[in-house]
C-alpha cells in the first residue's frame, strides 16, 4: 500500500520543522495526503506519470517542495505506508527511485528494488543505506553533503557555550525553584580555552573559524595534512589530552563506530566536555555514562544518539551535566528547504539520464542502472 501525494495537495511552501522524527509516518493520516494504490482514483483528477518515486519517511510538515520538483518532470511522489524494511521491500519493486531520510534501506530492500534507478538520501550520513548492495546492482546513491554546515557549526558552538557557562544546569535548577549560584559547577572563561575538532569537513571547518574568532585555541584532526588557517593539526591522542572541549564531525563508518570509548574518555581532562553533533554511534554511551559518573570528564552535549530516540531516563542522557537535543543541529528553515530541493533534484537528474553532483558510489555509474537511464 502506498500513500500517493495528490496533485492538488494543499500546502504553504516550507513549514517549520516538527520535533518528532517520525512525522512522515504520522502525517500519512493528515489532510496533505490521500491514500490509494497506484492507478486508483484519489477523488480528483489523477494524471498518469512516467516515473514513480517512493519517499520512505520525512521530518517536515508537508511534501510541497518535493512534489513541485517531481511534477515538473512528470514524476509521481508516493509515501510509504510504513518505513520498516519489510514493508519497504514489498513496495520498492513498483518504483523508479527511492528517497529516504532516516528509514533503513538494507540489502533485501535494495534487492527487491528491481526498477530503482537511484537512492537519494535526504541528508548527509549514509549509515542507513546499504551502499555496497546498491553498487552491486548499479544503483547510484546520492546525498547532500554540504547543505547544513553552518547550522551544525552554530549548534556545536551553542552547546559549547551552554556547557562552559552552565546554561543547562541553571535552567534545570531554576525550573525546580532553585535560584542559587553557589550550587553550580565551576565556570570558566571560554576565551583562551582549547577546542579539539575531530573531522575538518564542511561543518568542522566552519566551527574552527568561528571558535578561533572567539579566542579559542583550536586543535584539529583530519585525513588530509593540508594546513587550515587558525587550526593546529595533531593526532587524536594529543587532541583528547589537551582539549577543554572535544567536538565530533566525522561520518559513522565501521572504522569510526565507538571511536570515543573508555580509553579515549580516559585521555580527556577531568574538566573537559564532549560535544557530538554528527552520529550517535561515534560514542560508546555506556563508557560515557561511566566517565560522567566517576567524574572522568565534566559533561557532554549530545545532539545525536544511538538509537534515536533514546531512553532519556537512562544514563548518560539523564545525567545533570549532559545536554541533549533531538537531532536538531542540521535544522533551519533555510537548510531544510535546500536539502529537500536538492535531494529531489538528484532523483530527477538520474531519471533523466543526467549526472547528479553528489554520487557517493561512482562505481555504480558503469553498471546496469546507468544503462537503464533514458
Amino acid at each position: 500500500m502506498f500513500v500517493v501525494v495528490a496533485a492538488n495537495t494543499p500546502g504553504d511552501g516550507v513549514a517549520p520543522l516538527l520535533p518528532d522524527m517520525s512525522i512522515g509516518r504520522l502525517k500519512q493520516g493528515s489532510s496533505i495526503v490521500g491514500s490509494a494504490r497506484f492507478g486508483d482514483p484519489l477523488g480528483g483528477e489523477h494524471v498518469a506519470t512516467s516515473w514513480r518515486v517512493l519517499i520512505t519517511d520525512y521530518a517536515w510538515e508537508d511534501l510541497d517542495i518535493e512534489r513541485a520538483v517531481l511534477e515538473e518532470s512528470g514524476a509521481e511522489l508516493a509515501v510509504a505506508a510504513g518505513s520498516d524494511p519489510d514493508t519497504l521491500a514489498e513496495l520498492v519493486s513498483e518504483v523508479d527511485a527511492i528517497m529516504t531520510c532516516w528509514a533503513g534501506i538494507p540489502r533485501h530492500v535494495v534487492e527487491a528494488a528491481t526498477r530503482c534507478r537511484v537512492v537519494s538520501r535526504m541528508g548527509i550520513g549514509l549509515d542507513n543505506i546499504d551502499v555496497t548492495s546498491c553498487s552491486e546492482r548499479g544503483i547510484p546513491v546520492t546525498n547532500v553533503p554540504d547543505y547544513c554546515a553552518a547550522e551544525v557549526a552554530e549548534h556545536a558552538l551553542a552547546l559549547l557555550f551552554a556547557l562552559a557557562r552552565n546554561v543547562g544546569w541553571f535552567h534545570q535548577q531554576t525550573k525546580a525553584g532553585i535560584y542559587q549560584l553557589s550550587t553550580a559547577p565551576t565556570m570558566r572563561t571560554i576565551e583562551g580555552q582549547t577546542l579539539g575538532i575531530i573531522g575538518l569537513g564542511s561543518s568542522g571547518c566552519r566551527l574552527a573559524s568561528k571558535a578561533a574568532a572567539l579566542g579559542l585555541r583550536v586543535l584539529g584532526v583530519r585525513r588530509s595534512e593540508a594546513a587550515l588557517p587558525g587550526v593546529c593539526l595533531t593526532d587524536v591522542e594529543t587532541l583528547l589530552s589537551e582539549s577543554d572541549f572535544v567536538s565530533l564531525h566525522v561520518p559513522l563508518l565501521d572504522a569510526t563506530r565507538h571511536m570515543i570509548g573508555e580509553s579515549q574518555l580516559e585521555r580527556m581532562k577531568s574538566t573537559a566536555f564532549l560535544i557530538n553533533t554528527s552520529r550517535g554511534g561515534l560514542v560508546d554511551h555506556g563508557a560515557l555514562a561511566k566517565a560522567l559518573e566517576t567524574r572522568g570528564i565534566a559533561g557532554a552535549a549530545l545532539d545525536v544518539q544511538d538509537p534515536e530516540p533514546p531512553d532519556l531516563s537512562q544514563p548518560p542522557f539523564n545525567h545533570p551535566h549532559v545536554i541533549v537535543t533531538p537531532h536538531a543541529a542540521f535544522a533551519s528553515s533555510r537548510s531544510v528547504a535546500e536539502l529537500r530541493r536538492r535531494a529531489t533534484e538528484h532523483v530527477v537528474q538520474c531519471l533523466q539520464g543526467q549526472l547528479p553532483a553528489h554520487v557517493v558510489n561512482r562505481e555504480a555509474l558503469g553498471g546496469s542502472a546507468l544503462k537503464r537511464l533514458p
